[in-house]
């Protein structure tokens, strides 16, 4: 116990970040884990950046994929292998080094893939696993006064899922998930210029598209860009314009979806905790928060003011850290 490490992990669908007391944050990486599929058990190659740098790239041999998918573990063995290469990585790998995890997990998921989380932490490594639900750590982590018998709204919008919820009292008092965030544009980005174009682009290709041109709302400087990709009449290499407003349509209906899970959860409030939620705003974190326009389209939809949070990716980690550093680690789980 001594020796003991505490470690918070923000273990994301597309980045996992990881705090260490004393250390700070000590890894940022994609979610991503290559894989030897031709050696028994599997080996994994990469772990992070250079996995990701190898998606749709590899060899037959070698397999390059997400664990996660929509926020929980899709592949269990996968996460237990990307965990104990971050642990490993973050405080080493010595009898003594075993830390103490907390780890932020959608509000959304079941008990069965809340206990998947936990087991995998303990199997890569973890001496003691305790879990905090995302929204909770992101409103920490964005000063949310969320110990204060005021209403807050905190929306975190991640790669695999956007997470509404009220928070009063350090409790959540009404939250609604949807599997819906960043991977989902790049999904529709893909069938998009599938559907209008006849071309196949990649995912890498896809996310590119979005950070460059991708909006919930007009914008000023809205401009194009050429992509490319494989024809599918005739399998040959195909270069396309697209521009900002073709990106907009395709992801329209994944924004729609954010937009609605925001009103459902606020007709399930208290009227009071609803007045304090009009004053105060809807904070927005969560990387997928920087899509342009996206404030303001929430603003006019939901009438209510809308604020982005300082370094909105940032935020889930930075709570946790702040639960981390006053000590309140559930050592029981």
């Amino acid at each position: 116990m001594l020796f003991a490490q505490d470690m918070g992990i923000d273990l994301g669908t597309s980045n996992t970040r990881v705090y260490v007391k004393g250390k700070g944050i000590v890894i940022d990486e994609p979610s991503v884990v290559a894989i030897d599929i031709e050696q028994t058990p599997e080996k994994v190659v990469a772990v992070g950046t250079e996995a990701k740098q190898m998606l749709g790239r590899t060899p037959g041999s070698i397999s390059a994929v997400r664990p996660l998918k929509d926020g929980v573990i899709a592949d269990f063995n996968v996460t237990v292998a990307m965990l104990s290469s971050i642990i490993k990585k973050a405080v080493g790998n010595s009898l003594f080094s075993r830390p103490r995890v907390m780890i932020a997990i959608p509000s959304g998921v079941t008990e069965v893939e809340r206990k998947a989380v936990h087991d995998a932490a303990k199997s890569a490594g973890a001496r003691y696993v305790s879990l905090i639900e995302a929204p909770m750590a992101a409103a920490i982590g964005a000063g949310l006064p969320v110990a204060s018998p005021v209403g807050c709204m905190v929306v975190d919008i991640g790669g695999g899922s956007a997470e509404t919820a009220i928070l009063s009292l350090c409790d959540i008092v009404a939250s609604r998930s949807v599997r819906a965030g960043g991977d989902r544009f790049d999904e529709a980005i893909i069938a998009y210029v599938k559907k209008k174009w006849n071309m196949l682009i990649g995912e890498r290709t896809a996310e590119d598209i979005k950070i460059k041109l991708g909006s919930a709302y007009h914008y000023e400087g809205e401009g194009a860009l050429d992509a490319h990709g494989r024809s599918l009449a005739d399998g040959l290499p195909k270069n396309i314009e697209i521009t900002s407003k073709d990106v907009r349509e395709a992801i329209s209906d994944t924004v729609n979806q954010m937009i609605n899970s925001i009103k459902m959860t606020l007709e399930k409030i208290p009227p009071e905790l609803a007045a304090d939620i009009i004053e105060t705003g809807i904070m927005l974190t969560g990387g997928t928060a920087r899509l342009r326009g996206l404030d303001r389209l929430i603003s006019l939809e939901t009438k209510m003011p809308v604020v982005v949070a300082d370094e909105p990716e940032g935020c889930i980690i930075r709570g946790v850290r702040l639960c981390l550093e006053k000590d309140i680690l559930n050592l029981g789980n």
